[in-house]
């Protein structure tokens, strides 16, 4: 199948915004390139490994979502320039585009994408690298495919360390836009009892499927695709996402109303800069911060849910 890249290079302030975009012409999700934090992880592991491609001479992150090759394609584009030329971001984001296939979405990781440590066990690999665990260690074999969660992005490493942290064997899990399934996957190998993966896109869905079995967690670990809005159930231990501040803070009313008393709501994809507007929805659906981290430009939040 083709798909159209498109890709906006645009000011850390405006990698929110322009994300809400892609996701309101219809891409599905998106996948942010940041220089600082893709040079970070190189410079952690082996730099001599790693095919990282030089930076923009500007540093400034990538946001990129794909749209399949169809009718109305022409005109959506068109939506998110118009929409990109409303936020006054300086500079201005760039657009940039250009034909893949599927194969060649999911190749492009292959050149810089290395086993990480994230948090104190947990390592992830892509499923073509060899690791040798150590004893304490959790290997989590992901293939990014066409869905977006590959670990080494910070927003998504921020989310594992709170799982770990917030884990107990036997929880009943929601992973909300799960992408590749990478945070359903470490759920369920840190000891949650029951994990369900949340996604609207297919594409994701599938690829959350076969990160799944990879990693031997099916038995576990159930993929429903449908808008994340209405599959909540009740009574859930943990609820994570990561996706992006307006739906976090959109949801955190019903993910407060699904969580049983006690449960922890883990939210990230947040930019710095709208950190107090997520505290503040949180605690208006009766969600007490617990942690809230830091790395770079990005926060994640762990809120509970008040006792009985």
């Amino acid at each position: 199948m083709k798909w159209l890249e498109i890709s906006v290079r645009t000011p850390v302030e405006g990698v929110e915004r322009v994300s809400e975009i892609l996701l309101e012409i219809g891409t599905g999700g998106v996948a942010i390139e940041d220089p600082a934090v893709i040079l970070e992880y190189a410079a952690r592991t082996q730099p001599e490994e790693w095919g990282v491609p030089e930076p923009a001479a500007d540093g400034l992150p990538l946001v990129k979502g794909y749209l399949p090759l169809e009718e109305g394609l022409v005109r959506r584009v068109a939506e998110l320039v118009e929409s990109l030329d409303l936020l006054a971001l300086s500079p201005a984001p760039e657009v940039s585009t250009r034909e893949v296939m599927d194969e060649d979405w999911s190749n492009s990781w292959k050149a810089y994408y290395k086993p990480v440590q994230v948090g104190r066990r947990l390592v992830v690999k892509p499923s073509w690298e060899e690791y040798h665990a150590r004893g304490w260690e959790l290997v989590i074999e992901i293939d990014p495919g066409m869905a977006f969660g590959c670990g080494t992005h910070a927003t998504t490493s921020l989310c594992l360390g709170l799982l770990e942290k917030y884990i107990r064997p036997g929880m009943t899990v929601y992973d909300i836009g799960t992408g590749s399934g990478i945070l359903a996957v470490a759920a369920a190998l840190l000891g949650a009892g029951q994990v369900t993966a949340v996604d609207i896109d297919p594409v994701a869905c599938r690829t959350a499927g076969e990160n799944i079995e990879r990693n031997g967690v099916a038995d576990r670990v159930g993929v429903v695709q449908g808008d994340l809005m209405n599959l909540l159930g009740a009574g859930a231990d943990l609820i994570v996402a990561n996706i992006i501040a307006s739906v976090i803070t959109g949801l955190a009313p019903q993910a407060a109303g699904a969580l049983a008393p006690g449960g922890i709501f883990v939210a990230s994809g947040i930019i710095r800069e709208r950190a107090e507007e997520v505290v503040a929805a949180f605690t208006g659906a009766g969600l007490t911060v617990e942690e809230q981290l830091a790395e770079g430009p990005w926060v994640a939040l762990a809120g509970k849910k008040q006792e009985l």
